[in-house]
């Protein structure tokens, strides 16, 4: 058994897929659009077989952030140069950097770094 892949609702739709094509090499499908229920997505496929589905639809609201859900994306770069390397480039591009690179209690060497939208980003080995 394996996850298939991860949604995430996002609200720009082709920015975030920019963001995802440009940062973490992801080659985007066909742009999936229902007229009926006004629902768009793409599936963003990674080197690994990882999918990530990005998704918008009409009226579309935002809720608080609570404690129970999403919590983050971790995305594995293959070194820690490679961590220090990518987090450098966001940094640089003007995304905020929530933490890292470090080497976490549990032996990780990641950062964390948010999206264009948000959503927490786990950039590990």
């Amino acid at each position: 058994m394996r996850i298939e892949h991860i949604g995430l609702f996002v609200q720009n739709l082709e920015s975030m897929r920019d963001f995802y094509e440009h940062y973490f090499g992801a080659i985007s499908g066909e742009k999936y659009h229902n007229q009926k229920t006004s629902f768009q997505s793409y599936f963003l496929n990674f080197s690994d077989g990882a999918r990530l589905e990005i998704g918008t639809k009409d009226n579309l609201t935002l809720s608080p952030k609570n404690d129970f859900g999403y919590l983050h994306l971790a995305i594995s770069v293959g070194s820690p140069e490679k961590v220090d390397e990518l987090t450098a480039q966001l940094r640089t591009d003007g995304f905020i950097v929530k933490s890292g690179p470090r080497t976490t209690g549990d032996g990780y060497y990641e950062s964390v770094i948010l999206d264009p939208e948000n959503n927490e980003i786990e950039i590990t080995v």
